[in-house]
């Protein structure tokens, strides 16, 4: 556990002394941040409107009205920065030949590879939890429900360490960490689209593509659904990411 938590505290090191997270974290702060002020002026006009017809007035639900969607576009959000963010964990260790120092050092490769993993999702958490701020204003000035907003917020943590896992494979299987992102990018991409490909699919098909989009899964979390289906198929990605990555690894240290 001490070798993990010091291959976690060099790469958190690593993040905050380059200009990497506070960019990725700018960026996503001020894009969330506009997405939440449009979203709430939207839902501020649609109260005013219904506010002439109480039985309509008594369904508005800024939950489901402000931050479903919001949730949905900061899963978007995550699709582009996440890549950025591993694109240099196991690339840039390769392409500066550390790699080499680091596979005859003491720590299994299991080891490093769950603490520049660790290091990643203390990034996605900082990020997530600066955020999630945004919410204390709508607590303080509305009533919204707790429950769903903490498991939207889940949601997002699942998800994003699911890329984050995935993100780390294809960072090891090159040097160059332009190529890292472009491959991370594309594969999150085409499986956010799986959902939508469905819709032209049939039988068993339509099925099959439903279950591995990312969109399906997160959708129900968004409105406050807590399923375990949900939770097994995001910890089935970070696992699969992280046996692919030590795969990869552990097949270039026997080279």
């Amino acid at each position: 556990m001490n070798n993990i938590w010091a291959v976690c505290k060099r790469e958190i090191k690593t993040y905050f002394t380059s200009p990497i997270a506070y960019v990725a974290i700018t960026v996503f702060l001020i894009v969330t941040g506009f997405f939440f002020y449009t979203l709430i002026q939207w839902f501020n006009m649609q109260s005013m409107q219904m506010a002439r017809n109480p039985q309509y007035f008594q369904q508005l639900n800024i939950n489901q009205m402000v931050f479903a969607p919001l949730f949905h576009n900061i899963s978007i959000i995550l699709l582009f920065l996440v890549p950025i963010l591993t694109m240099r964990l196991f690339a840039e260790e390769k392409k500066s030949k550390t790699e080499e120092l680091l596979f005859t050092s003491p720590i299994s490769i299991s080891q490093i590879i769950l603490g520049k993993y660790l290091a990643s999702l203390f990034v996605l958490l900082v990020m997530l939890l600066l955020n999630g701020l945004l919410s204390l204003f709508v607590f303080a000035f509305g009533n919204p429900e707790f429950m769903p907003l903490l498991i939207g917020y889940l949601g997002l943590f699942l998800m994003g360490a699911s890329f984050m896992a995935l993100g780390i494979f294809f960072s090891s299987l090159t040097e160059n960490q332009i190529v890292a992102a472009a491959l991370g990018f594309g594969f999150f991409l085409l499986f956010f689209v799986l959902n939508w490909a469905s819709q032209f699919a049939g039988g068993i098909w339509r099925s099959v593509l439903n279950y591995l989009s990312f969109f399906q899964h997160f959708d129900d979390l968004t409105r406050g659904i807590l399923d375990t289906t949900d939770i097994v198929y995001y910890l089935s990605f970070m696992f699969f990411g992280l046996f692919l990555t030590y795969s990869v690894i552990q097949s270039r240290r026997w080279r």
